[in-house]
């Protein structure tokens, strides 16, 4: 019997991080480099290692202090404060329609991690902010708009309905993305979380408390098949 080769994916051993040099050409984009609890001189010298083998880098979750030292090295980097992002290199074209939908204002730093991760990885964006159920008619005033998409992401704390609604009204896939923001019984996100889960609505995928880059990835997937 003729046994067949295993190959190993390469990687680059840091010590400290073992990078995945082969994640773009498995999922079509490079390993994001998540930046909570690893140092300055780590991330600096991770990009640097993801940037010589791939066209384009993505960052979540950076520090002001962070982006700025980033920024200072690679002066042609883009750093979202809001967002937290930072991403350098040849940006992709972006094609199809993802729209990016939060229940409110204070909820626009993850939707902003999602909408930018989406565009990095090639993908057209519309965002269409602070359209909660407090007001619905808003939401419908963009019905129009919204039916263009793809896929949709759409962005709530409180009691985290926005999702449902939208997946009562419109004919797209949509995640939903719960944030950790509301009065004491919003339990920093568990509350919409668990409304998201338990919604009545058809063709919802939830993804975790604040994971805005979560569902831009998955968003430009759906879009760019």
């Amino acid at each position: 019997m003729k046994k067949e080769k295993v190959y190993i994916d390469p990687f680059a051993d840091m010590g400290y991080a073992k990078l995945d040099l082969h994640r773009a050409k498995r999922k079509g984009f490079p390993e994001v480099v998540f930046c909570e609890g690893k140092t300055k001189d780590q991330i600096i010298k991770i990009a640097a290692k993801i940037c010589k083998a791939n066209e384009i880098v993505l960052l979540t979750r950076v520090k002001n202090e962070i982006g700025k030292a980033l920024k200072k090295k690679y002066p042609k980097g883009v750093y979202s404060p809001q967002a937290r992002v930072f991403y350098m290199g040849t940006a992709r074209k972006r094609q199809g329609l993802v729209s990016v939908l939060t229940g409110g204002t204070a909820d626009i730093p993850v939707a902003e991690e999602a909408a930018i991760t989406a565009e990095v990885m090639g993908s057209r964006v519309q965002r269409i902010y602070d359209v909660g159920v407090a007001g619905v008619h808003r939401l419908l005033a963009f019905r129009e708009k919204i039916e263009e998409s793809r896929v949709l992401v759409v962005v709530a704390g409180m009691d985290g309905v926005l999702p449902s609604v939208a997946g009562g009204l419109f004919s797209k896939p949509i995640i939903a993305v719960p944030t950790s923001i509301g009065y004491g019984l919003s339990l920093q996100g568990i509350t919409p979380l668990l409304t998201m889960l338990n919604s009545c609505a058809p063709g919802i995928a939830v993804v975790n408390i604040n994971n805005g880059f979560g569902a831009g990835y998955i968003a430009a997937m759906i879009n760019q098949t």
